[in-house]
């Protein structure tokens, strides 16, 4: 008898024994994964195998193919468009490790500011994930175009107030942010990331709107004790004072010569800036505060809602609204007007609510209802593509790029950890900027660009001479 720990062996015939053999190499470039036996051929001494091989991983590796880091000159649309899509869109292109291995391939660039600790804007944190031509829709080989889910650029903003009924972050046509931090309102420059204090209300004060004429030069802004103000930000002086709201002004919008303002006192005050007094009109229609207000792209209606979940339309010779639309279900304040359609009117509701409701003002009719599944905080329609933008708040904190009249996604992003209350667009169209209670503004870039922009309106909102101001 065998020792005990002595392997078994299996009763063969002689004949079946070399046909058992292992095969001592296998094949150059790739492993075995399983051996099977060998049946010797009738013609031939040859043997036929019928193992399965998976490749070796070193013999293919992408960099074969000078799509990673080859030195390869080849940096055509194509090229570009494949490596993005194999590696993401912030994989280097050809050469680049080679010819500048430091290089920072983000958008806006920061060098360290040793002054932070007085400044309020600081960059937070930046992503390299800014190809933006993936998601503009230039590449005409490209299928839907791509929304980078990231933001490219990140900045500190201490103090930014976790408020449902303020607005605080507006973009000029000038390229200006303009944010309101507690007592102070700083200017931040999306050209040259420079930041500018515009105002300081002082300790019995806040800052509870800010809003930029269409010309870009002159910068209203609603307080906590009421009061209206207008500043020059090329000067960073103050020109005008306005009273009139027994509390907080959380909401401004601009037509023209004429400012409105909309309060906690449940009114709305049209000031012309041409005459010395504080204000022309008022309007008393809501219950309860106003949060929501804007202007048609033709100065003819101005869209307001607040907090006793109605949206009113107005217009200029008419101190009754002229449409009553109660359908919300809370308060409302995100308000836009569709630029590419005159009379089409989008409004979101609250918690209670999380719809988004098109209008027809011409007729007053209801359009279309879409349930976001969120509380809706701001709505942005974009003037280059026929899609309209909203943030949220509870419970989701996300970002939404609709396709209008579809309503049918384009993106979701999120990053924002509270709830997104301040929304502007640049100039240009393509990037938005965000703002939220975790004191952080966000820039994405989600909309295409167009070949011919639109011109700033010049609408003649300072051409009379400052004498007229006091």
């Amino acid at each position: 008898m065998a020792a005990a720990d002595a392997k078994p062996r299996l009763n063969v015939p002689p004949s079946m024994a070399a046909a058992l053999r292992l095969d001592p190499q296998p094949p150059v470039g790739a492993r075995r994964l399983a051996e099977a036996p060998r049946t010797p051929s009738p013609s031939s001494k040859s043997t036929t195998y019928s193992d399965r091989f998976i490749p070796c991983r070193s013999s293919s590796r992408l960099h074969n193919f000078a799509l990673l880091d080859s030195p390869s000159k080849d940096d055509t649309p194509y090229s570009r468009l494949l490596r993005a899509e194999l590696f993401g869109p912030d994989s280097p292109s050809p050469g680049a490790a080679a010819s500048s291995p430091n290089t920072n391939t983000n958008l806006f660039r920061f060098k360290k500011d040793h002054s932070a600790a007085t400044s309020p804007f600081a960059a937070a944190a930046t992503d390299p994930h800014n190809d933006c031509t993936a998601g503009s829709g230039e590449t005409a080989a490209s299928p839907p175009r791509k929304v980078p889910k990231t933001p490219h650029k990140v900045l500190d903003a201490p103090s930014l107030q976790d408020d449902f009924y303020l607005n605080l972050v507006d973009w000029s046509s000038h390229n200006m942010l303009a944010v309101g931090l507690g007592t102070c309102v700083y200017l931040w420059s999306a050209s040259n990331s420079k930041v500018t204090k515009l105002c300081d209300l002082g300790p019995r004060d806040t800052v509870c709107a800010v809003h930029w004429s269409r010309e870009g030069s002159y910068l209203a802004i609603g307080t906590g004790l009421g009061d209206v103000q207008i500043w020059d930000t090329s000067r960073c002086k103050r020109i005008r004072n306005m009273g009139g709201h027994q509390t907080r002004a959380g909401v401004l919008a601009w037509s023209s010569c004429i400012l409105s303002s909309g309060s906690r006192d449940k009114n709305i005050l049209q000031h012309d800036i041409r005459v010395p007094s504080d204000y022309i009109s008022k309007f008393s229609g809501h219950r309860s505060e106003v949060c929501g207000l804007k202007w048609s792209h033709d100065d003819r209606e101005l869209a307001s809602g607040g907090n006793d979940n109605q949206l009113l339309v107005w217009n200029q010779r008419s101190q009754q609204p002229l449409l009553r639309f109660t359908e919300h279900t809370a308060a409302v304040k995100a308000i836009a007007w569709s630029p590419h359609q005159q009379g089409l009117l989008a409004s979101g509701g609250g918690t209670a609510d999380r719809c988004i409701r098109f209008w027809n003002t011409a007729n007053g009719n209801v359009l279309n209802s879409i349930d976001t599944g969120s509380q809706v905080c701001n709505l942005a329609w974009c003037k280059n593509v026929n899609e309209i933008v909203s943030t949220h708040g509870y419970s989701q904190n996300q970002i939404m790029v609709w396709k209008y009249p579809s309503m049918s996604k384009v993106a979701t992003l999120t990053g924002h950890t509270m709830r997104v209350l301040y929304l502007a667009s640049s100039p240009d169209g393509q990037t938005i900027v965000t703002g939220a209670g975790d004191e952080t503004l966000r820039f994405w870039n989600i909309f295409p660009s167009v070949k011919t922009q639109t011109p700033v309106r010049d609408i003649g909102l300072w051409s009379f001479s400052r004498s007229h101001i006091r």
